[in-house]
């Protein structure tokens, strides 16, 4: 039996081998769940970036240099939760949703 030690050694390492590249982490039978997996992160990535995107610009007009009157005006009604006069104001009730405000000016 011992001429055969490392014949089997060599084999049993040859098919661990070998059920680790079908089946591992980067296997080829992973390769669905590794494409599943890097569509959710680039659309993770696309939402990512339109949201900086955005935020970067609403920071633009919020400089002093080149205020936005209607941004500021919109955040502090917002924050502060008031209304113009000439807006329509629509109540409905808490359970759908919260009071939507309609500007008649824009």
């Amino acid at each position: 039996m011992k001429p055969y030690r490392l014949s089997l050694a060599l084999l049993l390492l040859v098919a661990y081998l070998g059920v680790q590249a079908l089946t591992g982490e980067r296997g080829l039978l992973s390769g669905h769940a590794r494409d599943t997996l890097l569509i959710q992160r680039e659309a993770q990535l696309a939402a990512l970036t339109e949201q900086r995107r955005d935020l970067e610009t609403r920071v633009r007009y919020l400089r002093s240099d080149s205020l936005s009157k209607d941004l500021l005006e919109e955040r502090a009604r917002a924050v502060l939760g008031f209304s113009d006069p000439r807006d329509y104001v629509i109540r409905v009730s808490s359970e759908t949703a919260p009071v939507a405000t309609q500007s008649a000016h824009s």
